[in-house]
């Protein structure tokens, strides 16, 4: 149906699916259009994988924990004439990550430029010069591939082909690990900055070097956190949408997505209610909106087959923990790497192994913010990729193992006395993914980002097989992260239709 066609006849009503960062943010800009917008999630409250954990007065994060593009939350206040800073309090972070490495040498990233310089300086003199070049590199790749792609949809293959050019001279055809190492000589360097995709699910070694974006991203903006942690950012983007009109509604799982005449017209709960909807938003996996929310015979691109065939990023094991002590030299950002580290990555990507060495992102939030501890302790979470559902773990067994090997990991590495202070524990696995947040084969974050997976090879944020159906989250263009979830909502501002007017 032509695009004026559609846009004359377009109703007022809007259902958005999944209240994650993408989620919300898609409900606010169809709101902000004029959409009569009703937001459902299978949790009770707002987030989505930002959920929050309380106990034993800790405050834990669930999901994500680095703000590195604030200006794309104060956008969403901008549409309604608010201000971010009277919603939410955030802070600047610094280091934005300190690398421990497996031989106990640490490097302290983020602040100035020249303050990077010194750190590299002390590794490998003649690497100064190299990460100059890599800086002006991942900026090249940045004003593209963020300025210019990340808030344009890719649902049309000419877009791909315009832009394909620009992408093969900036050498998106390398991976992540390899424009990397044409920069700098130092392993231990190298595996620093090349370490990025893993935040948004990625091998390094497959990932596209598209994504060497992010370490400009951060430089551009640096590294901030919400006070009182993410779950406050959440609730102060959960003020808006009430104060906008946006119905919430939790404890609202959608069973299927009504299809008629091949148009998305609304969604059936669990509870059998049917909601009705002129435009159907999924802030969800899209494998798993494929393979279980729409009929087989409504799908034509996006069969059981096609979805199983993809690559899925990797797993994750959290484990959440307080400590009786405060550890005042542990900044909030550490990446502590194991022994190993392209090795590694190879059991977890393509071996699917859980193998005895592992390496940890380790949150420390009191670092920043003591209040979402008790007096005198500390909160924390260390996240260790495995494997996906791919592999063959029974997680009732290792979980308990991987737990308490972890912890005596942390004690010798960076958590002296943890084994004796550590309270209030406990971890999700890739099967929590999987039952909690609906993820495809338990992975972290929907499919990997390989450069056949990625724009318009990436599932469209305008679905190929549903009119009026449409995709924001880390698993639709322009990928994971908040500022690709966030960007991912953006988009429908290019390619939802203005509702009619009464």
């Amino acid at each position: 149906m032509p695009h004026a066609d559609r846009q004359r006849r377009q109703g007022r009503r809007a259902v958005v699916v999944g209240a994650g960062f993408g989620g919300m943010a898609a409900a606010l800009r169809l709101r902000a259009r004029g959409y009569d917008v009703t937001l459902l999630d299978r949790l009770s409250r707002p987030g989505g994988r930002a959920q929050v954990y309380r106990r034993g007065g800790f405050t834990f994060d669930a999901g994500p924990t680095v703000v590195t593009a604030p200006f794309l939350f104060r956008e969403l206040f901008e549409l309604f004439e608010k201000n971010l800073d009277d919603y939410v309090d955030l802070v600047p972070v610094e280091p934005w990550y300190r690398y421990q490495f497996a031989d106990g040498k640490t490097f302290d990233y983020g602040g100035s430029l020249e303050n990077t310089l010194q750190e590299i300086a002390r590794f490998e003199p003649s690497d100064v010069e190299g990460y100059r070049r890599l800086v002006a590199m991942s900026e090249k790749i940045f004003d593209k591939g963020f300025t210019e792609l990340a808030d344009q949809p890719f649902h049309r293959f000419g877009t791909m082909l315009r832009t394909l050019p620009a992408l093969l001279r900036l050498k998106s055809y390398k991976t992540v690990s390899q424009l990397v190492g044409s920069f700098l000589k130092n392993e231990q360097l190298r595996q620093a900055f090349c370490i990025h995709p893993l935040l948004v699910g990625g091998n390094p070694f497959d990932t596209t070097s598209i994504y060497a974006l992010i370490h400009f991203l951060e430089r551009r903006w640096g590294v901030h956190f919400p006070m009182g942690g993410t779950g406050a950012l959440v609730d102060g983007i959960a003020r808006l949408i009430e104060e906008e009109g946006v119905q919430f509604r939790g404890d609202s799982t959608v069973a299927e997505l009504v299809v008629e005449r091949g148009a998305a017209r609304g969604v059936v709960l669990e509870s059998g209610e049917r909601l009705e909807a002129d435009v159907v938003v999924v802030n969800g996996d899209p494998p798993f909106l494929y393979r279980h929310m729409i009929d087989a015979r409504h799908r034509r691109r996006w069969t059981d087959r096609r979805v199983d065939r993809l690559k899925y990023s990797m797993g994750l094991f959290v484990l959440y923990f307080g400590t009786n002590q405060r550890y005042p030299d542990v900044p909030h950002h550490t990446i502590v790497l194991g022994p190993r580290f392209k090795g590694l990555l190879k059991d977890i990507f393509h071996k699917q192994v859980l193998t005895e060495d592992f390496s940890v992102y380790l949150h420390r939030p009191t670092a920043t913010d003591p209040s979402l501890a008790p007096e005198g302790k500390d909160g924390f979470y260390a996240l260790v990729p495995v494997p996906n559902l791919e592999a063959d773990i029974d997680w009732s067994v290792a979980g308990p193992e991987l737990r308490d090997r972890l912890v005596d990991f942390l004690d010798d590495r960076i958590l002296p006395g943890l084994r004796d202070t550590i309270t209030e524990d406990f971890f999700v696995t890739p099967k929590t993914f999987e039952s909690r947040f609906l993820s495809h084969k338990g992975s972290g974050f929907s499919i990997q980002p390989i450069f056949r997976q990625s724009a318009w090879f990436r599932f469209h944020n305008v679905s190929e097989d549903v009119e009026d159906l449409y995709l924001v989250g880390a698993g639709t263009h322009p990928g994971a992260g908040m500022p690709g979830v966030l960007c991912s909502a953006k988009i429908l501002d290019r390619v939802v239709p203005e509702p009619a007017r009464s």
